[in-house]
């Protein structure tokens, strides 16, 4: 098994799925991922869901969609949260965090 690096950064994007618009989840989403050091972005898509790109340490990223998918902000039905293209990064493309519209 051996000592998990902190130091591994991963990417991905995810879509969360249920009554989740309008309850302050990109909110919240921002403001714990910059305080766990993730980069990236969320938005409220069309389709009523809310989707994003995460970048940063993979044990901050997994608390995050462990979040996403269970809990979220109070007031969330989450029914469930679809991750795409995760893999590994060298170094970060976003400098913080952001709500896009």
């Amino acid at each position: 098994m051996g000592i998990p690096d902190i130091r591994q950064l991963i990417t991905l994007e995810f879509e969360v799925y249920g009554h989740v618009q309008g309850l302050n989840l990109t909110k919240d989403t921002r403001d714990r991922c910059t305080k766990a050091g993730i980069t990236g972005w969320v938005k409220n898509s069309k389709r009523g869901t809310i989707v994003g790109k995460m970048q940063g340490p993979k044990v901050e990223v997994d608390k995050m969609i462990e979040w996403l998918s269970s809990e979220g902000s109070p007031g969330c039905q989450i029914e469930r949260c679809e991750l795409r293209n995760q893999s590994n990064l060298n170094r970060l493309d976003y400098k913080d965090f952001a709500i896009r519209f």
